[in-house]
């Protein structure tokens, strides 16, 4: 088949979740001979040179359109009063993207046309004139879920007053775009139940981020600090902030008196300066962005992901139990995943429990060895990315016929 991705980033070489599910999925359709093409945004934010991206992998190609999607007080202004689009989506349109998608629909033919993401969707009615292609869906989550917590957790009256139009305007324009694909692939079942509660009628295929877990094996020589605590993830992602101010500000402090080895390392891109300062206060080092996230997990080895809020899956719980490190983390972390708490990783979703299981740990860390050694094995058979994949691209084949 000949698959055309749209994404509103270069996921080349990928520094985020978004990024890996989007270039693990086209790296699966290519190992299952499908030739694929990707379009997506060069953003000021997450720009990337292209002229010197040498991918490692056949079939694949990338082709990008320059945009400027940086947030400033004049547009947002302009926006909540004279557009009635979410401003997080209306920033992904483009009458350039638009001019290369139909240059590229003219020029080739495709079976299938996967769109990445909510903020993509906008396209569809451009496909739709030009090309004969199945239209998927991917939803890597549902975006208002995400800005409706963050509403909830707003102390601020007038940005709880902005966030409020927001996300009006974010669950209405999701709405707006069910059932205009003809296939619907969230990432996790869960997001699919509720997609068909909103209702979505289209066929589901639900497809997680798959992982390819050679590229996580750990060096059996390295010696780290059992006790070592981690988070890695995106830190402009409200989700991930508000986990880690509840983490520091009920939980942190206390683990620190229960064993002096004990330490915490954080590390991410995007953090706001206003983040940054805030770690400051806290007993902890912070990293910033890593030059390689796989050398950062395998340097420490207890990754923490307290997550209150969000939907989707954590791939970066995905990538820490593929390195054989254990993972704590809420009910929510671990949405999608599968497994068992106490098994292939452990959840706990109140700072008691937070610390109780800390302190078990470090009373018996033979419980850090079975445990993560269970997730590595766990990932290993669940989420092979080449099975994915393949399992997809069977979906789209016998849809096609039917």
């Amino acid at each position: 088949m000949k698959i055309l991705q749209l994404y509103n980033k270069v996921p080349y070489p990928s520094k985020d979740g978004g990024s890996i599910a989007v270039m693990n999925i086209s790296k699966g359709f290519s190992q299952n001979n499908n030739q694929v093409t990707i379009l997506c945004f060069n953003t000021k934010k997450h720009f990337v040179d292209v002229e010197k991206i040498k991918l490692p992998y056949k079939n694949i190609k990338i082709e990008t359109v320059l945009i400027n999607t940086e947030i400033t007080i004049k547009k947002a202004l302009e926006n909540l009063l004279f557009s009635k689009l979410p401003y997080n989506a209306e920033r992904f349109i483009s009458q350039d993207f638009e001019n290369k998608l139909y240059k590229i629909l003219k020029e080739e033919t495709f079976d299938i046309i996967q769109v990445e993401g909510l903020y993509m969707m906008p396209y569809v009615k451009n496909i739709r004139k030009i090309s004969k292609a199945k239209i998927a869906y991917r939803a890597h989550n549902i975006e208002h879920e995400i800005w409706e917590n963050g509403l909830k957790n707003e102390t601020n009256i007038l940005k709880k007053a902005y966030l409020k139009i927001i996300f009006k305007r974010l669950k209405k324009f999701e709405i707006y775009y069910l059932n205009k694909y003809d296939y619907l692939i969230p990432i996790t079942d869960r997001d699919g139940k509720n997609f068909t509660k909103l209702g979505n009628t289209q066929p589901i295929h639900v497809s997680p981020t798959g992982i390819n877990t050679s590229e996580y094996i750990q060096d059996k020589t390295q010696q780290i600090n059992d006790f070592s605590l981690f988070h890695l993830g995106s830190l402009d992602w409200s989700p991930n902030q508000e986990g880690l101010k509840w983490f520091l500000e009920n939980i942190w402090g206390k683990l620190e008196t229960i064993n002096t080895k004990i330490s915490l390392s954080i590390a991410g891109r995007n953090a706001p300066l206003k983040l940054e300062k805030y770690f400051a206060n806290f007993n902890l080092k912070y990293h910033g962005e890593t030059e390689n996230a796989i050398d950062f997990i395998h340097e420490h080895s207890i990754m923490i992901v307290p997550l209150l809020s969000g939907s989707g899956m954590r791939i970066k719980i995905l990538e820490g139990m593929a390195a054989s490190k254990l993972i704590i983390t809420t009910t929510k972390g671990a949405e999608g995943i599968g497994g068992k708490s106490f098994e292939h990783y452990i959840i706990a979703d109140t700072p008691e429990e937070f610390i109780r299981t800390i302190k078990t740990l470090t009373q018996d860390n033979s419980l850090i060895k079975k445990i993560s050694l269970a997730g590595h094995k766990f990932i290993s058979e669940n989420f092979d990315n080449f099975a994915i994949s393949k399992s997809l691209t069977e979906f789209y084949n016998k849809n096609d016929k039917t």
